[in-house]
């Protein structure tokens, strides 16, 4: 896997501040300072956990550590993380405010690869999932056509964090009303397929459609699947999806596979439960 698709990172975890907490509607963004960890590579992930009360209660087991996608980092060595809270982990997190602390661990994984030459990046998001694709359009420039799905209009303000993104919503509250992949299907209408290349990161049954629409129009795709992670290190096995060359790890050979590789994107286990 080529160097520049990988940051990697060092033994063990860190205790960093939290350095503000902001909430965009549905969704919170916590961002921490950790001087003491390198760069990511957009698409890259770490694991998160806070740093006290840690658990579901009193006499209870401590949750495991999540796996969130880096939303940004900056020159200042901030990391930013976009969070949902879907279950008491990401509930406790979410919870957290300026002052608190997280341990953190990362960054894990390989994260996108740069678009040929000539070709214009399409990056398509959905829900929670549009958080690595904030980084990577950061890279990228605003030459960058981003394509954002939502539930609802709550949701939806979670495309702040992006610039000049086209939303759809389910009930049609922001932007256009349906699906995300009928904005990506105009873009390529409007587009000559040799010449894009789509970044998509989402909830499977889009990610899926992505992969299909990409697969029958011959357009390249890089697909960031999320998967059940308690380790970040490739040691637990929990993150073990299937492609057309055998399983992979996804905290190691992922979280970003070239879409070709995969037979589909509806995999048991993954996405947010």
């Amino acid at each position: 896997m080529s160097a520049d698709r990988r940051t990697l990172a060092p033994f063990g975890r860190r205790r960093v501040p939290i350095v503000d907490r902001c909430e965009y509607g549905s969704y919170v963004v916590l961002r921490c300072l950790d001087e003491a960890g390198p760069a990511p590579r957009p698409g890259q992930f770490y694991m998160l956990a806070a740093a006290e009360a840690w658990g579901g209660g009193e006499g209870e087991r401590p949750f495991l550590p999540r796996a969130f996608s880096v939303l940004r980092a900056t020159p200042e060595s901030e990391l930013h993380f976009l969070l949902e809270a879907v279950g008491p982990g990401t509930k406790r997190l979410g919870a957290l405010a300026e002052g608190e602390e997280l341990w953190l661990a990362g960054p894990f994984g390989v994260g996108f690869a740069p678009p040929a030459e000539q070709r214009r990046p399409l990056l398509v998001g959905g829900g929670v999932g549009i958080a690595p694709l904030a980084i990577w359009q950061d890279e990228l420039g605003l030459d960058a056509t981003v394509l954002l799905g939502f539930r609802d209009a709550a949701h939806a303000e979670g495309a702040a964090v992006l610039a000049e993104a086209r939303l759809a919503t389910d009930d049609g509250s922001v932007g256009h009303r349906g699906l995300v992949t009928d904005l990506l299907i105009q873009e390529l209408d409007h587009t000559d397929d040799a010449r894009a290349a789509v970044y998509a990161c989402g909830p499977p049954p889009m990610l899926e459609a992505v992969r299909a629409l990409c697969a029958e129009r011959g357009v390249p795709a890089q697909l960031a699947l999320e998967s059940g992670m308690a380790c970040g290190y490739g040691a637990c096995f929990g993150c073990v999806v299937p492609t057309r060359a055998g399983y992979v790890r996804l905290c190691l050979e992922g979280p970003v596979l070239d879409a070709e590789l995969l037979e589909t994107a509806l995999i048991p286990g993954t996405g947010h439960g």
